[in-house]
């Protein structure tokens, strides 16, 4: 009988479960359940449907006790990072999880900037800031349902929140605890002293566990063929379950490539100048002692959201698979007609995508976008140009050049946007896993049940077991030459 491995990898647009088998020194793995995630509109707001995802996990749990075949060794939850859920004083939950893109948040960040100095804040918990984080997002509530705030015994990340469900203990793993901002970046707690001087209630955080750390048995009454089976806190954050999966450290760097990405290098401590403040930079927890020293970009979001606006139109394009579109817009007559800002606040969540990136071109002078292949075209090389920056500002910060960029995730897949990558940056782009976080969720479930004895031989499992593509780049002085009119465009929508 094999040995298996579980992981629940929850993403901003859908969870997948995944089955690891690791035999005679390789990894496969197996899709046993994938489903949406789509969060609900309702009275001005957009919370997620939690309990629709905990369905999912239990009728996935149910394939997999099914099958007569399998040993399940342990079973680990990784999920996307900042939004929470607040757990009332008989476990229950008093509400569904806000998404990180609701309005309630607007404004909000300089209200915290009230009672905290910007360098301050930094100082103690190295995190970027953005109106998204955990800290923005319990302010906010603090402000505008201080009831339910009160009525609360727990505050759960999201994968804390289905660990709880999974085994009744509440717990929190460090990765997920770090995109709170509550955590100080050098000790590695909760930094309650800045909470409770910013009037958060620190009543409500929950002990800090290291990833490989086994949670609690599975309970019964999820699961009775599979109950006792051990829940392993993974990096339970996702982005940090993809790192744990590849080597990334030294002169690589990686792109966690999906809804968002995610650019950055594996660092043995955080860097906490004032550069790194001022460029925005932030250092969430990795795995073996490790801070991820990175920057958020707002990645394939757009894409999504202009193909959710045509579909929504009833345009044909709700019919074409993304392979297709990518296809249409390699055309290079649609090169570097458009170039935007990804991380311009008019793309966090407009009422329409096409819209604001016309209006976006409006205001700097450019061509508007016409077709499905040319809005697909300005994203993608917007992308690139944006890792470009975000890579100049990382070597800067670190003091080493980046020679190789690994790509994982999803949007490892999109060839146009990695061959994009190396172009606009000069760098070989190494591209894959595309499974990347499942297989760094079970990494870690083979380090914490003693299949492996690190992780890195864990990463070497996996490299010997997916293959990985490699982009070199080509017409740099091109792309190199554009690069300083995208330059223009970002000081132009930021002045």
């Amino acid at each position: 009988m094999a040995t298996d491995y579980l992981a629940f990898d929850l993403g901003a647009q859908s969870g997948r479960a995944m089955l690891g088998r690791f035999r005679r020194g390789s990894l496969d793995l197996e899709e046993v359940g994938r489903f949406p995630n789509e969060p609900v509109r309702q009275n001005g707001s957009i919370q997620w449907d939690i309990l629709r995802l905990w369905l999912e996990m239990k009728r996935a749990l149910e394939r997999v006790a099914g099958s007569a075949d399998r040993r399940v060794e342990s079973i680990g939850v990784d999920a996307w990072g900042v939004d929470y859920a607040l757990v009332g004083e008989r476990g229950n939950l008093l509400e569904n999880p806000y998404h990180y893109r609701d309005r309630r948040n607007d404004g909000m960040m300089d209200a915290v900037f009230d009672r905290i100095s910007p360098e301050r804040l930094y100082t103690v918990t190295g995190i970027q800031f953005l109106q998204i984080n955990t800290l923005v997002q319990l302010f906010a509530a603090c402000r505008l349902t201080p009831e339910v705030v009160d009525a609360a015994r727990s505050l759960a990340t999201i994968p804390d929140l289905l660990n709880y469900w999974l085994t009744g203990r509440l717990c929190s793993e460090y990765t997920i605890a770090t995109t709170t901002q509550l955590v100080n970046a050098t000790a590695r707690t909760w930094a309650t002293k800045m909470i409770e001087e910013i009037g958060l209630p620190s009543r409500l955080l929950t002990t800090i566990v290291a990833p490989g750390t086994t949670v609690g048995p599975l309970r019964s009454d999820v699961s009775p063929a599979l109950a006792g089976t051990p829940v392993i806190a993974p990096a339970c954050h996702d982005t940090a379950s993809a790192v744990a999966s590849v080597h990334a450290s030294g002169d690589t760097a990686f792109i966690s490539s999906g809804t968002w990405s995610l650019l950055g290098t594996e660092l043995p401590a955080p860097i906490m100048t004032t550069t790194a403040r001022d460029l925005n930079f932030t250092n969430e927890g990795g795995v073996g002692g490790t801070i991820r020293f990175l920057k958020n970009i707002t990645g394939l979001w757009m894409l999504q959201a202009c193909r959710q606006c045509w579909a929504a139109e009833g345009d044909d394009i709700e019919d074409i698979q993304y392979g297709e579109l990518i296809a249409a817009a390699s055309d290079s007559r649609l090169a570097f007609r458009s170039l935007v800002d990804p991380d311009h606040h008019m793309f966090l969540d407009p009422a329409n995508m096409p819209d604001s990136i016309r209006e976006y071109c409006r205001q700097t002078g450019q061509p508007e976008p016409s077709t499905p292949a040319a809005f697909t075209r300005a994203i993608l090389e917007s992308l690139a140009f944006k890792y470009r920056a975000v890579l100049e500002s990382l070597e800067r910060l670190t003091g080493v050049r980046i020679e190789v960029i690994r790509v994982v995730g999803g949007g490892s897949r999109n060839a146009l946007l990695n061959q994009f990558t190396a172009d606009a940056t000069g760098r070989a782009v190494v591209a894959g896993p595309a499974e990347a976080t499942a297989l760094g969720n079970i990494a870690m479930q083979m380090v914490a049940t003693g299949a492996v004895a690190s992780i890195a031989e864990a990463r070497q499992a996996i490299e010997r077991s997916f293959p990985v593509q490699r982009f070199e780049p080509s017409a740099h002085d091109r792309w190199d030459a554009e690069y300083r009119r995208f330059q223009e465009y970002l000081e132009l929508t930021c002045a």
